[in-house]
């Protein structure tokens, strides 16, 4: 009876290879949960089924689940989830170390290899992303997908014109495409404000004028207009009375005002105005602070004087002030009741002798 010849074994230098992929595939099968990347949210891809590797030719297939990449971008528009952004920069990581990366423009049909911590495309319009991990031996991970529009045209500059509202200088702000929005600047374009409404009255003897530019949707700003407001026989131009029984008074208004002034130990400011009837003091935004001294006060009494004194609990806001309180509603915390209709007066203050120049929203509407 012929004798079967004995099996070839199994060449030690693929075994050894063999035993390492089955394990990697178990360790990350294990701690990815079967790979790929989870539910999507804004600005943040979303898993697609992908492919599973296997190992290399000459053993037995072990599964090989690598982990897919985590790819986003920054959505700049003026909503944090409508997938606008002027930023063409994605970016990419990776969830093991060791592992490449590669992304698709084309929806599969080309892959480039990825390097560094992202990749960058050019050219407005929309865009669909694929990226997906790989290792040395052709495994690929599940395909992770994110859709956006790329617009980086900047707006044209808005329309800017100027009355005089209520004996006051203000500007009216037109031209503004579909979903833009605008701010504004009074410190020479280093700070930008939101602006709000379409309009901005002023009131003071601080700023000399003011920057205006439009955002359109997706955030690109325009290019920004100057507009000079300090006329002094413009009823805005005020220089505030510094004695708490006889304020300096705000002509009636609704909207948003600038209050803007200079302050020091000897000057101090105080200033009155009213909340018309139906209405209520919403806001009081601190928008400039210019002074080497970084602690300056404000307080705000209702009624037609500031009687408080240094009584506190007769004001009904006061505060140590400085720049850590741009853009901060200093009445956030008030009960919206006290602040209806009649009058306040405003009084702000350096105890300091550096002088100290200032600007503050004041903003009045209905409830």
């Amino acid at each position: 009876m012929p004798i079967a010849a004995p099996s070839r074994p199994f060449p030690s230098r693929f075994r050894g290879q063999r035993r390492l992929l089955a394990m990697l595939g178990m360790v990350l099968l294990a701690a990815c949960g079967g790979g790929g990347g989870g539910g999507g949210s804004p600005g943040t891809a979303t898993s697609n089924t992908g492919t599973t590797g296997t190992a290399p030719a000459g053993g037995t297939p072990a599964p090989v689940v690598l982990p897919a990449p985590v790819l986003s971008f920054s959505d700049t528009g003026v909503s944090v989830s409508d997938g606008l952004t002027f930023n063409g920069k994605w970016s990419v990581s990776s969830l093991l170390d060791g592992l490449g990366w590669e992304y698709s423009l084309d929806r599969g049909r080309t892959w480039i290899r990825g390097e560094g911590e992202g990749f960058e495309v050019a050219g407005d319009g929309r865009k669909t992303i694929w990226a997906r991990s790989f290792d040395a031996f052709g495994n690929t991970s599940a395909i992770v997908m994110t859709a956006c529009t790329l617009d980086t045209t900047a707006p044209m500059a808005p329309q800017v014109g100027t009355a005089s509202a209520a004996m006051l200088p203000t500007l009216r702000i037109e031209g503004l495409e579909a979903m833009a929005t605008w701010e504004y600047s009074v410190d020479e374009q280093l700070t930008w404000n939101p602006g709000r409404g379409t309009t901005l009255a002023f009131a003071g003897n601080a700023v000399r004028r003011v920057w205006t530019r439009q955002r359109d949707a997706a955030g690109n700003p325009s290019p920004a207009v100057a507009t000079v407001i300090d006329d002094p026989a413009a009823g805005g131009w005020l220089e505030a009375a510094g004695m708490a029984m006889m304020p300096s008074a705000l002509p009636l208004w609704s909207g948003t005002l600038v209050l803007h002034g200079e302050v020091s130990r000897p000057d101090t400011d105080f200033v009155r105005f009213e909340v018309p009837a139906g209405q209520r003091l919403r806001a009081l935004r601190l928008v400039h602070y210019a002074s080497p001294d970084l602690v300056a006060f404000y307080a705000l009494q209702r009624g037609p004087v500031f009687d408080a004194g240094t009584d506190v609990q007769r004001m009904i806001a006061w505060k140590h002030l400085g720049p850590s309180d741009r853009s901060v509603n200093l009445l956030e915390a008030v009960d919206a009741q006290a602040l209806g209709a009649g009058f306040f007066v405003l009084w702000v203050n350096q105890t300091g002798i550096d002088l100290t120049k200032y600007a503050i929203e004041i903003e009045i509407g209905v409830p």
